[in-house]
């Protein structure tokens, strides 16, 4: 493949809810480009995109791939995406680097969850978008009522640059209004034709509104419309363009990617329509060493810089980094510094990737992108540039994770192999997160869904050889007291020798902080050389509460008596006397069990917050407010038991189709009631057993 200037360059990001037909629209357009012999098929498998041993097991995209090609003198770099929600971290990269996108419909239902998060995503992020309606040869395939719900939701910017040629199974192509032109399509090639005539009304209609929003890009056309002079193509195509690019017109393609229709067309128009990377204004970054804002743009000039998207782990080859170039170019046996991590990589060789094939290429300029493999200190979101000039770009915003799990070996002696298999994972994908709990003892994944956790202990099996068991989280609880006591503890042990001998009087109350020590000690009835030993004994026992063996809390001892021996006397002796203390102490002071609470909030679509609401009060929270947000959202905001949440994320996918979202993070103990402590206690007594 060539090396290509900026101009030239397309990066189309291809989204949409799960199942329609991004990977089947990758195959029609490498056919269409003679790259491949047939169109491969998601079920079968056979997909240059899905290549992956879990994508072909699940028949899903879970991975972002790149597919690039050559068409009429440009390069189009595809970035297929996965439809599936527990996968958002590979879509949040892939927009990352993608000057337009494609939100695919399926044209046999309703507007989906996924349709309307890819359009959020669209427009947070201000990315030209197109939209294309697939599957048009299916028997209950409606464009009309797919459009009409389109310019309901998303507004009158969506306007349709093409309609359809026939219908359902005698779908054959579409006619284009800018172009006023037909074209049917046999599978393989495509033939211009005239319009038909029972067509002509419907195409003047539509073509008129697609005129006024050309009039509306400039003011020297629009009064040339006004003044009812028609518009050259040249110009029809400026102002449709630059419509397109500012976000003010969203074109809406039809077709049928798996019989090869449309996707000719669809070609043309991301060559003529999509944003290259010229189009796009310089991007800003910092200096990592001065922290002043610097600039990079295309110009040949500029030094070179980039930004790692993704990454792909093989235990076999070794790490692969996908980047865009950002400026300047880059050549194999360069040296370059990461400058997120201050250290420099060797570039041994660049190539690009077509699903797994690597495609090796002397140079990468601006706008590009590539791959590079084997780099020591990079991971995804890091900036590669000049070791003279330094810059960092801002890092990828990965969505927190939903769903947390505990995972544990199926065999013993296999924790180093799920600790070092899960590193190189999250290396590969950063939306999801692990850590071991020394409390608990249990390594925690935390992860989008049950099926992007699913995924993950899939990949340690295949990858790494580790066969792993899911269970839920123990829930770190704590103990208290909630009166006061005063006892003794005291320690006697007689032997041939010497003996033992240790005796404290200690008082227990509630305090402020963890663990609060005093002593009033009069008369030397305790030596204060045995003091730190009294202090040191409680601080062991603090570990292990009276109740289920939880660490305790909120706890204050005075030791204000007790007595010794000349010569049976000892810290030990101590230490022992003071636990024998804070035991009788602990059971005569009204002992409670404590659970963590979280602060969640939830961002629902209005028609969900009284399931939601009604939800987390089952869950035995507390609603503390509630916020308006954009685009008809709702912020509920509520402390609830963390033991409650740890599958909430199934739970609220579950309730609100997919769309609520929620993040928590911890706040306090509080007492648990008095039911479920009882339960909690039984359990870990029997733990024990």
């Amino acid at each position: 493949m060539k090396i290509y200037e900026a101009d030239k360059i397309r990066n189309i990001a291809l989204l949409g809810h799960g199942g329609c037909g991004k990977t089947t629209l990758t195959e029609s357009a490498l056919y269409t480009a003679k790259l491949i012999n047939r169109i491969g098929r998601v079920e079968d498998g056979n997909t240059i995109s899905d290549f992956d041993k879990e994508e072909i097991a699940r028949k899903i995209s879970i991975n972002t791939s790149l597919i690039p090609m050559e068409w009429e003198g440009h390069k189009i770099n595809f970035i297929d995406t996965p439809g599936y929600f527990d996968f958002v971290g590979e879509v949040q990269s892939a927009i990352k680097v993608a000057g337009g996108l494609i939100i695919l419909v399926d044209a046999t239902s309703d507007i989906e969850v996924g349709t309307e998060k890819a359009w959020d995503y669209a427009e947070d992020k201000k990315k030209p978008t197109f939209i294309f309606i697939n599957k048009m040869d299916r028997e209950n395939a409606d464009f009309d009522k797919v459009l009409s719900q389109l310019r309901e939701k998303f507004g009158k910017k969506i306007a349709p640059f093409q309609i359809p040629l026939g219908e359902k199974e005698n779908f054959a192509g579409n006619i284009n209004v800018v172009k006023m032109i037909a074209k049917e399509y046999d599978g393989k090639t495509c033939r211009e034709k005239p319009i038909p005539e029972d067509r002509m009304s419907e195409v003047l209609e539509i073509r008129e509104l697609l005129m006024e929003s050309v009039a509306e890009s400039d003011e020297a056309l629009l009064e040339k419309y006004f003044g009812g002079e028609e518009f050259t193509q040249e110009e029809i195509q400026e102002g449709l363009r630059k419509g397109i690019l500012n976000g003010d017109i969203v074109p809406v393609l039809c077709g049928a990617t798996l019989k090869n229709i449309g996707i000719h067309s669809l070609l043309d128009m991301i060559n003529d329509y999509s944003p290259s990377p010229k189009d796009m204004p310089p991007k800003q970054g910092k200096d990592p060493y001065k922290n002043v804002v610097v600039e990079r743009s295309l110009e040949a000039d500029q030094p070179f810089s980039a930004q790692v998207f993704k990454t792909i782990v093989d235990p076999y080859i070794g790490k692969i980094s996908l980047f865009k170039v950002i400026s300047g170019s880059l050549k194999p046996d360069t040296e370059i510094l990461n400058a997120n991590k201050d250290e420099r990589e060797k570039i041994s060789g660049l190539f690009l990737l077509r699903g797994k094939n690597q495609i090796e290429v002397g140079e990468v300029k601006a706008g590009d992108i590539a791959a590079i493999a084997k780099l020591q200190h990079t991971n995804t979101g890091d900036t590669l540039c000049s070791i003279n000039d330094p810059i960092v770009y801002s890092n990828i915003e990965f969505p927190s994770p939903q769903l947390f799990l505990a995972v544990e070996p199926k065999s013993r002696g296999d924790e180093e192999k799920i600790s070092s298999g899960l590193q190189r994972l999250s290396e590969e994908d950063p939306s999801f997160t692990f850590d071991r709990n020394v409390e608990t003892k249990q390594t925690l994944i935390r992860g989008q869904g049950e099926l992007h956790i699913k995924v993950i202990t899939s990949k340690l099996r295949n990858k790494f050889g580790v066969e792993v068991e899911l269970s839920d989280p123990i829930v770190p609880y704590r103990e208290t007291i909630k009166g006061r006591s005063d006892v003794q503890g005291k320690h006697k042990k007689q032997s041939g020798g010497h003996g033992q001998y240790g005796d404290v009087k200690i008082r227990f109350e509630p305090a402020e902080g963890d663990f609060e020590f005093g002593e009033e000690i009069f008369g030397g009835s305790v030596p204060k050389s045995y003091i730190p030993a009294v202090e040191k004994g409680l601080r062991e026992c603090l570990e292990s509460g009276v109740l289920a063996g939880y660490p305790v809390v909120k706890l204050k001892a005075i030791l204000y008596d007790g007595s010794y021996h000349d010569v049976d006397s000892s810290e030990m002796a101590f230490k022992i006397a003071a636990s024998m203390a804070f035991k009788k102490g602990m059971e005569a002071a009204k002992p409670v069990l404590l659970e963590p609470i979280v602060k969640v909030d939830v961002i629902v679509p209005e028609e969900y917050m009284g399931d939601v609401m009604g939800d987390l009060n089952k869950r035995r929270g507390r609603i503390i407010g509630m916020e308006p947000q954009p685009k008809g959202m709702q912020r509920v905001m509520a402390e609830v038991p963390q033991s409650e949440m740890f599958k909430y994320a199934i739970d609220l996918r579950s309730m609100t189709q997919a769309r609520g979202t929620f993040a928590m993070e911890f706040v306090r103990y509080e007492e648990v009631p008095q039911m479920i402590s009882d339960k909690v206690v039984e359990a870990a007594k029997a733990a024990k057993e």
